[in-house]
């Protein structure tokens, strides 16, 4: 059981979403950082797809009246324990009956997850227990967690080892890595050349439907088309010339032109991106894209 003594800014439960559910337009969503969710999982026991704590910049004051195990992954946040000091990030920790883990403000980056031995006990909704907040279900009640919400895990038996994970070293101030995207050919030089070669910032209109850019104005030969099938990462158009990023609760269709598409390994930086950070794009072929960094998971000494 945990017990919510303070929500946070926007505390979702996820996790790994579900896809396949597109052509009656429910986006896959799921966990932002699906590769740190499921670390996360792993250094408790659970399965990877069990469900947990998305935390957005701000996050909450939990008490666990029973004790856990819980693990830290993603971005930074200044944390106590109220029974041990500071909690460690990408660690299984062992939380004592009673004792309360405080998670304050994002130090680096925007989200990060925690994962609790058992998996949040929520009930499934179309296969997948993670929130889609635009259509208010899924999740806790379909909503973000509030001050005095009960959570209920499960209670998996047997001996838990302490692990630690290794998360791959991120780029530092590289271009995000985008394929082309069906309608790069609408565009002309001085949009292709705005959008390759200017600098955006991630506006305070984002969210998980879509990151929406403010920076040089992309041009292109036409402002709307007939509605195609989107996924997260795309990067669309409007008339106004100002991209947007589409996310991974955003619309399974769209009818502005897409100029390029996020790869997946690029996916996670997505996901710690914060309203004013600079963002810009290169090109990489879709052959030469790299997958996702894998996580390394170890014993603790």
């Amino acid at each position: 059981m945990i017990e919510v003594l303070r929500a946070g800014r926007c505390d979702l439960v996820m996790d790994l979403g579900r896809p396949g559910w597109g052509a009656l337009g429910v986006p896959a969503g799921g966990a932002a950082d699906q590769p740190a969710l499921a670390a996360a999982n792993r250094l408790v026991g659970n399965d990877e797809a069990a469900a947990g704590l998305e935390i957005l910049l701000a996050g909450p004051s939990l008490r666990f009246p029973l004790g856990g195990v819980v693990a830290l992954a993603g971005a930074r946040f200044r944390a106590t324990r109220s029974k041990g000091g500071a909690p460690a990030w990408n660690e299984t920790l062992l939380l004592a009956a009673g004792e309360i883990l405080n998670l304050e403000r994002a130090e680096t980056g925007c989200r990060c997850w925690l994962a609790v031995r058992g998996g949040l006990a929520v009930p499934r909704v179309l296969g997948s227990r993670s929130t889609l907040l635009s259509a208010g279900f899924g999740g806790y009640q379909g909503r973000a967690l509030r001050t005095g919400d009960t959570l209920a895990c499960a209670t998996p038996a047997g001996e838990m080892p302490l692990l630690r994970a290794h998360p791959p070293v991120p780029p530092l101030d590289t271009p995000l890595r985008v394929v082309a995207g069906p309608q790069a050919s609408l565009f002309d030089d001085a949009g292709l050349r705005a959008f390759f070669c200017g600098s955006y910032r991630v506006d305070a209109a984002s969210d998980r439907r879509g990151l929406r850019l403010t920076g040089p104005a992309v041009t292109h030969a036409r402002g709307e088309l007939p509605s195609q099938g989107v996924l997260p990462g795309t990067v669309q158009v409007p008339p106004g010339g100002q991209p947007i990023m589409l996310g991974w609760d955003g619309p399974v269709t769209g009818g502005y032109p897409a100029i390029a598409a996020v790869i997946a390994a690029d996916w996670p930086r997505l996901a710690q991106l914060r309203p004013g950070d600079a963002v810009r794009f290169a090109t990489v072929e879709a052959e030469a894209a790299p997958a996702p960094a894998p996580w390394a998971i170890e014993a603790l000494a």
